[in-house]
C-alpha cells in the first residue's frame, strides 16, 4: 500500500488526483469541494438547538463545540449539506437553512461575473483596479494627479499596465485627514470623470463617502460608487473580538440593504476594508481569514495597497510597499478574493497572474 498526503487547503489536489483516476473535470471538481472542511460558527441559538447540534455532530461525526448561545461546527461541506435542506435537516435546526445553504454554495461555487452598468466584469481572473487620487494630501500619492491632464495621463498608464477599472476619489482617506467640503469634492471629481468618460478609459468607480458626490459622479460617467466612512475617527474604531467575523456580519447587513433598496445582488462588490479602523494584528488576521468574507456569497474587492500595516511588516515607507502590496493580493487571491485596487498595477498584475497560474487548471 501507498500513502500519498495531498493538499488540504485546496480543493485542487482532490479534483486533480480524481481526473487522473478517470473522473469527468466537472464532477471531479464538485467531489472535491464537497469533501473540504468547513468551519462555521451558529450565533445566537437556544439551548434547545444547541442540543440539537451536538446530538446531529455526534451521528455525523461532526467536530462540535458549544458555549452559551453559540455553536461551532468543523466538518465536510458534503456532511454539513443536509442542514441546509428543509427535507432533510434535522429537528430543531430549522433555522440554519438559508445562512447555511448561501454559505455552502459560495464554498462550492464563488461569483463568476460583477454586473456594472449594463456590461459584465468577468471573475475568472484578477480584476485590478487602478488607483486615481486627484487629491493634494492623499496619504500615497497627494497633489500628483490633481491636474486633469496628469490625471488622465495617469490613468492611461494604469489600463496600459492591466487595469480594467479606474477609481477616482477627491478625498483623502488617510487616517486623521480633514473633511473636504461637498463642492469641493466634486469640483475635483467630476472633471476628471468626465474626460475619462469621454475617452472611453474605464468602467470608472468613485470613491466617495457622500451621496451629493456619487451622484454627481455618475452623471459625468462614473459607473461604480465605492462608498467608505469618516478618516477622522476611525482608528478609535478597531475594537474587534473576531474582526474576521465581525467584518464579514456587517458587510453582509450593508449589502441585504443595498438588496432591499433596489440594487441587484449581481451588482455588488464586498469589501473587508484593509486599513481602516484596524490595526496591523487586526489586518493580518483579516487577510488570512478572508473566507469568512467570501462566504458571504459576493466578489470581494480588496484594497490592502500601500497600507501601513504592510509598512508594519516590512518596514519599509508608503513610497515602497507595493511589493508587498502585490503579495498581499495575491494571497488574498488565494483565499477568494477576485477584486484588487492597487497604485502600481504591473507589480500587482504580476504577482496575481502567479497566484492564479496555481488555480488555473480548473
Amino acid at each position: 500500500m501507498k500513502v500519498t498526503a495531498l493538499a488540504a487547503h485546496t480543493p485542487e489536489a482532490v479534483r486533480a488526483a480524481l481526473v487522473a483516476r478517470g473522473w469527468d473535470a466537472q464532477p471531479a471538481w464538485f467531489a472535491a469541494s464537497g469533501v473540504r472542511p468547513l468551519a462555521i460558527i451558529l450565533e445566537d441559538i437556544t439551548d434547545a438547538e444547541r442540543e440539537a447540534l451536538v446530538h446531529w455532530g455526534a451521528k455525523a461525526g461532526a467536530d462540535v463545540l458549544t458555549g452559551v448561545g453559540w455553536g461551532l461546527v468543523v466538518a465536510a461541506a458534503s456532511r454539513l449539506a443536509p442542514l441546509a435542506r428543509p427535507d432533510r435537516v434535522p429537528a430543531g435546526l430549522e433555522r440554519l437553512g438559508a445562512d447555511l445553504g448561501r454559505v455552502l454554495a459560495a464554498h462550492a461555487e464563488p461569483p463568476q461575473a460583477w454586473e456594472i452598468a449594463g456590461q459584465q466584469v468577468v471573475l475568472d481572473h484578477p480584476v485590478i483596479v487602478g488607483i486615481l487620487n486627484v487629491t493634494p494630501d492623499s496619504f500615497s500619492d497627494g497633489g500628483r494627479f490633481v491636474a486633469v491632464d496628469r490625471a488622465i495621463a495617469q490613468a492611461e498608464r494604469l489600463i496600459a499596465d492591466g487595469c480594467e477599472l479606474l477609481d477616482v476619489g477627491g478625498e483623502s482617506t488617510r487616517p486623521g485627514a480633514a473633511a473636504v467640503a461637498v463642492d469641493d469634492e466634486i469640483a475635483r471629481v467630476v472633471p476628471v470623470i468626465e474626460q475619462l468618460a469621454r475617452r472611453r478609459l474605464g468602467p470608472i468607480s468613485v470613491d466617495t463617502r457622500r451621496a451629493p458626490v456619487a451622484r454627481a459622479a455618475i452623471a459625468a460617467g462614473a459607473t461604480v460608487v465605492n462608498m467608505r466612512g469618516t478618516p477622522d475617527t476611525m482608528d478609535s474604531l478597531a475594537t474587534y473580538r473576531h474582526v474576521a467575523a465581525e467584518v464579514a456580519a456587517e458587510l453582509g447587513q450593508a449589502a441585504a440593504r443595498a438588496e432591499q433598496g433596489g440594487v441587484e445582488r449581481g451588482r455588488i462588490v464586498v469589501d473587508p476594508g484593509f486599513g481602516f479602523a484596524k490595526t496591523p494584528e487586526q489586518n493580518f488576521r483579516l487577510l488570512d481569514e478572508l473566507a469568512s468574507v467570501v462566504a458571504l456569497g459576493y466578489p470581494v474587492a480588496v484594497g490592502p495597497s500601500r497600507k501601513r500595516f504592510l509598512g508594519h511588516a516590512t518596514g519599509r515607507p508608503v513610497d515602497d510597499r507595493d511589493r508587498a502590496t502585490a503579495v498581499a493580493c495575491a494571497l488574498a487571491w488565494e483565499r477568494g478574493a477576485r477584486v484588487f485596487r492597487v497604485h502600481d498595477a504591473a507589480v500587482a498584475r504580476e504577482a496575481l497572474q502567479v497566484a492564479c497560474a496555481t488555480t488555473s487548471s480548473r
